[in-house]
């Protein structure tokens, strides 16, 4: 069978159940397990506590959460980790991903990293992988089968363009990959839609994103309002078989203590671009 028909076919499916589901206040996507699933990288929240930017999640109609450190450490014990999944489940949510972890030349710190991945029950680590961790992480994602998704930071950083990460999993276990940061590509000069299917087959995390210009130095705005082709994005998406557990995380930076309506605002946008996918 063909994974491109496929692929088409399963977002066809989601087109009743996302119309049905749009009258409902707290679901984005159809609630089916072959569907990619709209969460929230919880950094876009990080002006409430834990248990505040949960329940903020489930509100805003999210189905899937990407913690990073500053909710949920790396080093929180087994009974810790019991907890939060134990909570976020609760809400009627799940976990995608966790990140962006550090992962370097010590193999010991890099496996308590999957350890804890493993403990958390998740598919996909979002990463920031130094040159001389790909021997070990080769070996870890092999052991663990869990994904290593290389996050990009925009201009000056590590991985700026695409190709720098495209070099980076070149010839290497086929679960080491990328989390495209869209508004940091944006920063870098580059169209997502286009690092999108650069990315085709090592894509498991998508990081929502606008900014108002394509430079280092700019403002962060709701989706679509700068130079996020938000239908594009998820058009190229569907082309390239983005992954059903693939962490698809809205990720709104601006206005911490306080971002809520601008988020409501990049769900609604969200909703209608996927909406419009499964019915074209």
């Amino acid at each position: 069978m063909n994974s491109m028909s496929l692929s088409r076919r399963q977002w066809l499916a989601a087109a009743a159940a996302t119309a049905a589901a749009a009258s409902l206040p707290r679901r984005v996507f159809a609630a089916d397990a072959a569907q990619p699933k709209l969460g929230i990288q919880l950094y876009s929240l990080r002006g409430y506590d834990v248990n505040e930017a949960l329940q903020h999640a489930a509100d805003l109609g999210f189905e899937q959460v990407e913690f990073y450190s500053g909710m949920l450490p790396v080093d929180s014990t087994p009974e810790q980790i019991a907890a939060m999944k134990k909570q976020v489940a609760d809400l009627g949510l799940s976990i995608s991903a966790h990140g962006v972890n550090g992962l370097g030349g010590n193999s010991d710190k890099n496996r308590k990293i999957f350890e804890f991945a493993k403990a958390l029950g998740i598919p996909t680590i979002t990463a920031d992988p130094t040159t001389d961790s790909f021997d070990n992480l080769d070996e870890l994602v092999k052991e663990f089968d869990i994904r290593i998704a290389i996050h990009n930071h925009g201009p000056a950083a590590r991985y700026n363009r695409v190709i720098d990460v495209l070099r980076a999993i070149e010839g290497r276990d086929e679960r080491i990959g990328a989390c495209a940061d869209l508004g940091h590509y944006i920063r870098s000069g580059e169209q997502p839609t286009d690092v999108i299917r650069s990315l085709k087959g090592r894509l498991y995390g998508v990081h929502l994103k606008d900014f108002a210009e394509m430079k280092e130095r700019t403002e962060g705005v709701v989706l679509g309002k700068g130079h996020l082709d938000v239908e594009g994005v998820f058009f190229a998406m569907q082309e390239v078989g983005f992954p059903a557990n693939g962490a698809l995380s809205l990720e709104y930076e601006e206005n911490p203590s306080n971002p809520l309506a601008d988020i409501r605002q990049c769900v609604k946008v969200a909703q209608a671009a996927m909406h419009k996918v499964a019915t074209t």
